[in-house]
């Protein structure tokens, strides 16, 4: 039926106006916005806005700022959802609720564990992840925990790295008593191979087998291939999935030399991933990583709905602040709406205050609703596949798909489940080093830890937790030295009127705000003599920045900074890059953890 204007007439909506303009017009329309905001010179080529407005991820892999249609013309076909190879989705449709909305448990008290998981699922959560034995739930109070589930209709996950053939026996115990069927989704947990890797827990391939025995019989999950052991410690999108696929077809030798069937191995397994703030590739991962198991499992033999990979994402640990919590709740609502968008069957949004302890009831209802509202109010779960046939994810879904399959093929080649994980060790620690030095010179921005930080903020006390995970959190360097803040604040020698040194007086203090140091302004100011008796007034700290703007600085710098050694200023910084006799000197760019140490050190801290 055509579009009716309220006179009746059909109106001209020029629903196809996007394709009646090329790309050279899009380029001088993005250089002129990019050449207004100083951020393209003028006389660079309008092709440079590529290179501007793209970013490369860690592993190399371009992110266009543009799809278009010469990008996905030659990808193989994504096929529909439902169907191999799984691109688009395991499944044909999504269920009436949206995805699976998973809440994670680990707290060791039993009575707040029950509490929480009754209100939780009065609340909108769907199932139940419980990290059971050392350092989590206990097993002999699953029973009790779980007394009020309706298992049939909640799917209960483990995670037991430290017991997991013991907590495996209580949670079939629970079935087995309650006589029904378990929920789809329901899973023992076991990963050797992940505790191989974090370096805890039983680590013998052996309780693969005896995991599967349980759980055959019951319709249920043994093995989780749990991604987030080497996201945890700083893996890049490729690396994780390469370590996956690696992983679970180490799992499936081992199902099939046991004597299961290659199809009943892979429905014994279950995957998952972490999803991070940064939407598209969080998107995209989960796309090539369906498509890559299914390769797996197709060259295995399997060509039943068993090679549908089934997907749990989890809000990413180290993307977490421990300094600025509150902030957790926006990078955990886009990692939510990427991984639903993705087309994971479960979604766990972890707590905001995951970092410092054990939840609370309220950071676990902002958790659990997150998701419920992305689902019921935003409606993101109303499609299958939404970002299906954009031309840029598309794209991007098949350079994570090719990078991880070759990197998998190096990783399977080792010979050795030990040979195989240093591998992979070494390639994270060089993108942990690529990563953090991205971080250091705050071409990563962390909000609330190396960007605008609140160095008087007051956390929030949480329990410890009995046994924390050990997780490389992208911010922690930053966040080690506000641990340690310096004593001694730095002086800011304001130059001028407010107008004039406001923009630098923010950024040098938001920058030593990061590292733990305070600062001290000295407010409009006239001239050396009017800043120096400010300086007095503040105690004659050893350390001063001078920030005002490039007049100033031609004008009277390098006199002040003569005056200030003079009064007692054993070290001077600039903002900026005028020549004035200054230590050294402050910008964008820089690499902000070394200038803090300095800084530090000058401060005696």
């Amino acid at each position: 039926m055509p579009l009716m204007s309220s006179d009746g007439s059909t109106p001209d909506v020029p629903l196809s106006e996007g394709l009646e303009h090329t790309l050279d017009e899009w380029e001088k329309a993005a250089a002129a916005v990019l050449r207004k905001s100083r951020k393209l010179a003028d006389d660079a080529p309008d092709t440079d806005v590529w290179s501007r407005l793209g970013t490369t991820t860690l592993d190399g892999i371009a992110v266009t700022p543009l799809g278009t249609p010469s990008l996905s013309a030659d990808l193989p076909d994504g096929g529909l959802p439902g169907q191999a190879p799984f691109t688009r989705g395991s499944t044909a449709t999504r269920e009436l609720d949206g995805w699976d909305v998973r809440a994670w448990f680990t707290d060791p008290d039993p009575e707040r564990t029950a509490k929480d998981v009754v209100t939780d699922l009065e609340n909108g959560v769907n199932s139940l992840w419980l990290s059971v034995g050392t350092g989590g739930v206990r097993i002999d109070a699953l029973a009790t925990i779980l007394e009020p589930v309706f298992v049939d209709l909640a799917a209960i996950a483990i995670d037991a790295p430290f017991e997991p053939v013991q907590a495996a026996q209580a949670l079939a115990g629970v079935i087995a008593d309650k006589a029904v069927t378990p929920a789809p989704g329901t899973s023992l947990g076991g990963d050797p191979i992940g505790a191989r890797f974090r370096g805890r827990g039983e680590t013998s391939l052996d309780v693969v087998e005896e995991l599967a025995r349980l759980a055959h019989p019951l319709g249920i999950r043994a093995v989780t291939v749990d991604a987030t052991a080497v996201h945890d410690a700083g893996a890049s999108d490729v690396q994780e999935l390469a370590y996956s696929l690696a992983a679970g077809a180490t799992y499936l030798r081992v199902l099939t030399e046991a004597g299961f069937t290659v199809e009943e191995a892979a429905g014994l397994i279950d995957f998952r991933y972490a999803a991070t703030d940064e939407q598209f590739p969080t998107i995209a991962k989960l796309r090539a990583a369906r498509r890559l198991w299914n390769r797996v499992v197709e060259l295995s033999g399997v060509t039943s709905a068993a090679a549908g990979q089934l997907q749990h994402a989890v809000t990413s640990r180290p993307m977490m602040s421990r300094y600025d919590p509150y902030v957790n709740m926006l990078r955990t609502t886009v990692a939510a709406f990427s991984a639903g968008v993705g087309g994971a069957a479960s979604v766990t949004v972890l707590p905001f205050d995951e970092p410092l302890g054990l939840p609370e009831p309220f950071s676990r209802r902002i958790a659990r609703n997150t998701s419920s509202l992305l689902i019921s109010e935003s409606h993101v779960a109303a499609v299958t596949d939404p970002a299906g046939g954009s031309h840029a994810v598309e794209k991007l879904t098949d350079d994570l798909a090719r990078a991880a399959w070759q990197l998998f093929g190096q990783i399977d080649a080792t010979g050795s489940l030990d040979a195989a994980l240093d591998l992979v060790r070494s390639a994270v620690d060089e993108t942990v080093s690529a990563r953090a030095l991205d971080i250091a010179k705050r071409t990563r921005p962390l909000t609330g830890v190396s960007e605008f930080p609140n160095l008087h903020e007051q956390l929030p006390e949480r329990r410890p937790y009995d046994r924390p995970l050990e997780v490389h959190r992208y911010g922690g360097e930053f966040e080690a030295l506000r641990d340690d803040r310096a004593a001694d604040p730095v002086f800011l020698a304001s130059m001028g009127t407010v107008a004039g040194y406001t923009a630098r007086a923010t950024f040098a203090a938001n920058l030593l705000a990061a590292g733990g140091v305070d600062t001290v302004v000295a407010g409009p100011t006239e001239g050396v003599d009017d800043l120096l008796a400010a300086y007095d007034e503040a105690g004659k700290p050893s350390v001063v920045a001078l920030v005002g703007n490039d007049k100033a600085y031609e004008a009277w710098g390098a006199d002040l900074v003569t005056a200030l050694r003079v009064a007692g200023a054993t070290y001077v910084v600039l903002a900026g890059k005028a020549d004035v006799g200054a230590d050294t000197t402050i910008a964008m760019g820089l690499d902000a953890l070394a200038f803090l140490r300095s800084i530090r050190q000058e401060l005696g801290a």
